[in-house]
């Protein structure tokens, strides 16, 4: 089916693709692009390969917004990688948005990803909040969650960036550290939206009612029936 694809897609030398198949490099970094959500975004080891799980998480966001917001947002990515979430929660909400990432790489791929789908998003470098000093309506992330000692495919670590993957404390130290510090970057309305690891969500919800109690906070599924997104709702 890989190969198939790389025959469909592949503008280059195809026995060169095909090579590069067989050492194991992901068939979306050989094409260099991968749809998510109906459009186009190019893609390198500088970034995550966008996922199902990821344009779900963008699917059950667009819908708190509709139901909870009867205003254009604004909005935050953080650790925003090829730019997926923010430039399609952009185009399908009309969000004003900020995204933010630590690697100055994976920016250069996402401001490449704005040009390409004529969206309006501001990305700029940031460890988190570091260069942050706005609030918003809506905080959104897909940040790193997968443990260090926890076995993933080999695909995946040996080619993904390490950085976009693997987290401290159980892949828990992201949430952890972004909801320390969101309560003064959020409005008085607001929504924060994660993705999460499979047996992360009570954890993460304890996280959030640590430091933002008053809210609600909802645990969702994915596809597959396994817990994959928290939503954080103010009260």
């Amino acid at each position: 089916m890989e190969e198939e694809y790389l025959r469909k897609y592949y503008k280059g030398d195809i026995n060169d693709a095909l090579k590069k198949l067989e050492e194991g490099i992901p068939v979306q970094y050989i094409v260099g692009d991968v749809n998510f959500y109906g459009y186009d975004f190019k893609v390198n080891n500088s970034v995550l390969i966008p996922r199902f799980e990821t344009e779900e998480l963008v699917r059950k966001t667009i819908e708190y917004i509709n139901n909870l917001f009867d205003y254009n947002v604004t909005m935050l990515d953080i650790g925003t990688g090829s730019g997926c979430i923010a430039i399609t929660l952009s185009k399908q909400t009309g969000a004003i948005v900020d995204a933010v990432d630590i690697s100055k790489d994976a920016l250069e791929v996402a401001k490449e990803n704005n040009l390409l789908n004529n969206s309006d998003v501001n990305f700029f470098l940031s460890d988190i909040f570091s260069n942050v000093d706005k609030t918003y309506d809506v905080i959104i992330s897909n940040p790193p969650y997968i443990a260090k000692d926890e076995e993933i495919m080999e695909v995946v670590k040996n080619n993904e960036p390490h950085i976009a993957l693997y987290a401290d404390d159980e892949g828990l130290s992201f949430y952890e550290r972004i909801l320390s510090e969101i309560r003064s970057h959020l409005n008085l309305k607001y929504l924060i939206a994660f993705e999460i690891g499979e047996t992360q969500g009570e954890k993460v919800k304890e996280i959030a009612l640590r430091y933002l109690k008053t809210s609600s906070v909802i645990i969702e599924k994915d596809l597959t029936g396994v817990d994959r997104y928290v939503f954080i709702v103010s009260n």
